[in-house]
């Protein structure tokens, strides 16, 4: 799947265009209101409104958020979504979903280096400090496990502001020979020990044209700083708009292969959640997984409005390749869809907010489920209900 390229999106860049969307001046943040006033749509209704709280999100783990548990392949971070606001539109670091945490091993690895083989002239090893004379700014960009679902409450979902080098550039340190057609990226993976859940193994394979195309690069920073070992450091593979197992932390070897290399470990994996047909066998036989149009809210919020009680759904919109200008949300099955209040669909990578207004008509469990209004936009996950959330109105 060919990306058009684009440019890089920075966090004031994303700031600022978050605040025009919403209809609000970039204003010093001492002079910001609460976020409840800023949340895109129906603000008149709930400016002098009093905020009651916010409804949990029901049927769904109780797995701790914002909070790192287990460890090595059973280590994870689910992040608290409900905070992200448009004034707050990205987690801190230490609130960047982690869906693998840093073997114990990782520390000993002393003299960080890259090594290219495979199909090549001759091999070649970067170290670290040759790849960082190459780290620029590349804006920011949202990363998405595939495994992202109601057991983890849809918390392996972020955004971070990311430093790297380009991995097209970096792949010209080699020659490659003619029959290398294919990249395999492949990243440090021993561990001390055994896991219930997760297998050892962290390869994908990419076409040069995916690359390129994607615009991977090689991280070393995030948000202004470098990486932490849960989040890959020293280096980590990020494509933009792929989900997050083709974004292979603790770099350590890139190899050049042909048409006919056989699908890594980890991509017969997560075959399922990439929308593959099967388990494919060879690495040329797999659909990009790019990450479709998706949406969900992150927070229903109750409130009581001269004496009534209403409610505000907000949400986030990524992933796709194309704005979307209409989307549509339901409450029930048996109701019908209506034109969510207010989205301006600013980018596909990182995320858009939005927001509806909502009154109940009686109490009791609602499921929301949203879709898109075109069906020219790939929306698999969407259009499975993959991403409905449901909730209990006690009061209306």
């Amino acid at each position: 799947m060919t990306r058009e390229p684009r440019p890089n999106l920075t966090r004031r860049n994303f700031l600022r265009s978050s605040f025009i969307a919403g209809a609000t001046l970039l204003v010093g943040f001492d002079k910001l209101r609460a976020f409840d006033a800023h949340i895109p749509g129906g603000n008149a209704v709930f400016e002098c409104g009093q905020h009651l709280g916010n409804l949990d999100f029901v049927g769904e783990s109780r797995a701790p958020l914002d909070t790192p548990f287990g460890s090595e392949l059973d280590g994870r971070l689910f992040s608290d979504l409900a905070k992200l606001t448009p004034e707050n539109p990205t987690p801190p670091t230490d609130r960047f979903y982690v869906r693998t945490c840093a073997s114990k091993f990782l520390e000993a690895e002393k003299g960080w280096q890259i090594r290219f083989g495979g199909l090549v002239d001759k091999p070649v090893v970067l170290t670290i400090e040759d790849l960082q004379k190459s780290v620029a700014p590349t804006g920011l960009h949202l990363m998405e496990c595939s495994g992202n679902a109601r057991a983890t409450r849809f918390g392996m979902l972020s955004v971070a502001d990311w430093n790297g080098a380009p991995l097209s550039q970096v792949l010209q340190l080699c020659k490659a020979k003619p029959q290398a057609t294919r990249v395999m990226v492949s990243g440090f993976d021993r561990y001390s020990g055994v896991s219930a859940n997760s297998s050892p193994g962290a390869d994908w394979i990419f076409t040069l044209e995916q690359i390129k195309a994607t615009r991977a690069f090689l991280a070393t920073e995030m948000n202004g700083k470098s990486l932490t070992n849960d989040h890959g450091a020293p280096v980590r593979l990020v494509v933009p708009g792929w989900y997050g197992c083709t974004c292979i932390k603790w770099v350590n070897a890139i190899t050049f292969v042909d048409e006919n290399a056989p699908a890594t470990s980890q991509m017969q994996e997560f075959a399922g959640r990439t929308h593959q047909q099967g388990i494919p066998k060879l690495a040329r036989e797999y659909r990009a997984a790019a990450i479709d149009q998706a949406a969900m809210p992150i927070r229903v919020e109750k409130w009581t409005v001269v004496g009534e009680i209403k409610y505000r759904v907000a949400g986030i919109l990524w992933g796709g390749l194309r704005p979307v200008k209409v989307l549509e949300i339901r409450f029930n099955p048996e109701e019908d869809y209506v034109r969510v209040d207010d989205l301006s669909h600013t980018t596909n990578d990182p995320w858009s907010f939005w927001s509806h207004t909502w009154t109940p008509k009686a109490p009791g469990p609602y499921m929301i489920r949203l879709r898109v209004a075109d069906p020219r936009v790939e929306t698999k996950r969407l259009d499975s209900g993959y991403y409905v959330r449901s909730v209990e109105v006690t009061e209306v």
